[in-house]
């Protein structure tokens, strides 16, 4: 693994402090608060540290309570709340300053067969190609997440949609829950601000107060986040200051791996 990503995994492993109660380091990316997706991440490594290997997360439900201190550590408690003869679920808070932050429930399921569908992935051109033909790889310093926007319109009345290719840059194990707390992080990069795209207002306007309210993620297949993932989003509705979106998250070879949706707080100030 490259530094940036052994230092991501790390944040996500925890310490375990008491029996199903665990302690995060927290990291500062430069936002008004504490990036909502650590928070998922670091949620669901707790829960999965308390079920068997052999139930894999399909479901993450979430809410944020309270604008969380990127300087300091977060607390996880967990709740076995069943254990059941074909799914396990678990409830998790996380706590800063003695008050809970943030809260959700996560299911678990072992692998079993069943008839399958999805819908297609866009018919896009690949990462290699669009850097061959020029396109930026855009990330943050020292962190190991890059990005590979695709065209979308601002502000022209068009369909609130953004599309774009990431990954996380360096060598992982093939473990599904690790991979599987690294993409619950990576989900929330990009998907609120999809519902600002018709109306031309980005992410760092003086103007704009933005957060995460809630974050729904559904995982469907295995995956390999260090292998890019196409994150395909819309914004189907936003209205009183608020934004809802929704996002498919591709392998690149065309597979549905996740499903994401999300609603925040998008108040533009006069």
């Amino acid at each position: 693994m490259t530094r940036a990503l052994d230092d991501l995994v790390a944040l996500l492993g925890l310490e375990m402090i008491e029996e199903n109660l665990f302690r995060g380091h927290s990291q500062d990316l430069g936002f008004p608060q504490l990036f909502g997706g650590q928070v998922l991440g670091q949620a669901l490594s707790a829960a999965s540290q308390t079920v068997i290997p052999e139930r894999r997360v399909h479901s993450l439900h979430g809410y944020f309570l309270r604008p969380g201190d990127a300087k300091r550590p977060v607390v996880y408690q967990v709740d076995t709340v069943r254990d059941g003869g074909s799914f396990t679920t678990r409830r998790v808070t996380a706590i800063q300053k003695g008050k809970p932050i943030f809260f959700c429930s996560a299911s678990f399921h072992g692998e079993e067969a069943g008839h399958y569908h999805q819908r297609a992935m866009p018919g896009l051109d690949d990462p290699e190609r669009l850097i061959a033909d020029g396109a930026n790889v855009e990330s943050f310093e020292g962190h190991p997440i890059e990005f590979l926007h695709l065209p979308d319109e601002h502000g022209d009345g068009s369909s609130p949609r953004k599309r774009l290719w990431f990954r996380l840059a360096g060598e992982l194990p093939a473990d599904p829950a690790l991979n599987r707390y690294l993409l619950a992080y990576s989900s929330d990069f990009n998907l609120l601000t999809t519902s600002l795209v018709p109306h031309g207002i980005r992410f760092g306007n003086p103007r704009l107060q933005i957060a995460s309210l809630d974050h729904s993620l559904w995982f469907h297949q295995d995956v390999q986040v260090n292998d890019w993932l196409l994150y395909d989003m819309d914004s189907p509705w936003a209205g009183g200051a608020r934004g809802f979106a929704r996002g498919s998250i591709y392998d690149r070879a065309g597979h549905l791996v996740a499903s994401s949706a999300q609603e925040g707080l998008t108040r533009v100030h006069a």
